[in-house]
């Protein structure tokens, strides 16, 4: 059962109004969707997870994919470029433990140019937002 509904007021919107913002990026929408997935997977957030899990679905992405980004790092089915992303995904998202480190950022930079990785960043941060307040506040999944 939610706590509290949290899906009102100025900050609400001003989320919603950033959240779009990352949405309509630089980067492909499947490209962030995994992302987004990816931080909700590491997050526990149950909403954010059936939310992009079907995003993806609806986009035509395949099972395997949508399965296989919680050990995306021996998946074959993820491209170089992915990998990269879905690596600064969790560096970033588990940013107390990792302090995203140099190599992550180099990896990532041999894949996407600066503006990528600035519109990746923000979409991280987020859907990081999105996930602690659906924790915090125990939103039902498919609410």
């Amino acid at each position: 059962m939610e706590r509290i509904n949290y899906r009102k007021g100025a900050a609400w919107t001003a989320l919603g109004a950033f959240g779009k913002t990352t949405d309509d990026s630089s980067l492909d929408y499947a490209l962030i969707e995994l992302v987004k997935l990816r931080a909700s997977q590491i997050n526990g957030c149950a909403n954010c997870l059936n939310l992009h899990a079907n995003r993806l679905r609806k986009d035509g992405q395949s099972e395997e994919r949508i399965q296989n980004v919680v050990a995306w790092w021996e998946a074959k089915c993820f491209d170089d470029r992915e990998q990269a992303a879905l690596a600064w995904t969790e560096s970033v998202t588990l940013i107390s433990e990792t302090h995203v480190p140099d190599d992550v950022f180099k990896r990532v930079s041999q894949h996407f140019s600066e503006q990528e990785v600035i519109d990746m960043t923000y979409a991280i941060c987020s859907i990081n937002a999105y996930n602690r307040l659906a924790v915090a506040f125990r939103r039902v999944p498919g609410s």
